[in-house]
């Protein structure tokens, strides 16, 4: 388990999506742009089960974010979680950083699958990176940038499997992780940059838990 690492792909997608808070037929526009995006970045299925948001207070709740598997591996997916819930500081969406006051990832499952040539998560982290390209160029083509003031991921379960197991996998638990004021020291991070801070961080926690 010491090679998992969270997807970049929530995060990322919660950027994508906060570009359209002021939107009409808010919900739709979201859901649709986390699909759209997500599987164009990860080369796998991505969905959700419902969006609501209330533009008025930038609060809203992401229900049943699903992320499937790329081509070649046998379990059902890599991630699912049960819930998102996220709190925009509004004023910020129209300047060069958007400040997320608050960011709760509830009951992430993650499935962990070692193929023949790599994991799943490897596979998933690959297609990412192709799709967002040479570090530097998200600063260069002046992407969203993020500042998360409390980043709270809870209630995760890790499941792993290989491919001589057929699609079965053996579930570990995860503690919870939680982080504060993400990106602000360097005045906002890509998606992509948040996606590789929480990424070590789970990584942490996923090693001693797999040991």
């Amino acid at each position: 388990m010491k090679k998992i690492l969270f997807p970049l792909l929530i995060i990322t997608l919660l950027g994508v999506g906060a570009l359209y808070w002021l939107a009409d037929n808010l919900d739709e526009i979201v859901a649709d742009a986390i699909a759209h995006h997500g599987s164009a970045m990860t080369q796998a299925r991505v969905g959700v089960e419902k969006v609501e948001i209330a533009p008025k207070n930038g609060k809203g709740v992401i229900s049943g974010l699903l992320l499937g598997n790329p081509k070649g591996f046998k379990t059902p997916f890599a991630l699912r979680v049960e819930r998102i819930e996220i709190d925009v500081d509004l004023s910020s969406i129209t300047k060069d950083v958007t400040v997320i006051r608050m960011l709760i990832i509830d009951k992430p499952d993650i499935i962990y699958e070692k193929g023949e040539s790599g994991t799943n998560f490897d596979a998933i982290q690959k297609n990412i990176a192709a799709y967002l390209g040479p570090k530097g160029n998200a600063h260069q083509r002046g992407g969203t940038r993020l500042i998360i003031e409390e980043l709270t991921i809870c209630n995760a379960n890790a499941r792993a499997s290989a491919d001589f197991m057929g699609g079965k996998t053996v579930s570990i638990p995860l503690p919870d992780i939680a982080l504060k004021n993400v990106g602000k020291a360097s005045g906002g991070v890509t998606p992509g940059e948040l996606g590789q801070e929480i990424s070590r961080a789970l990584k942490a926690r996923l090693s001693v838990a797999g040991n």
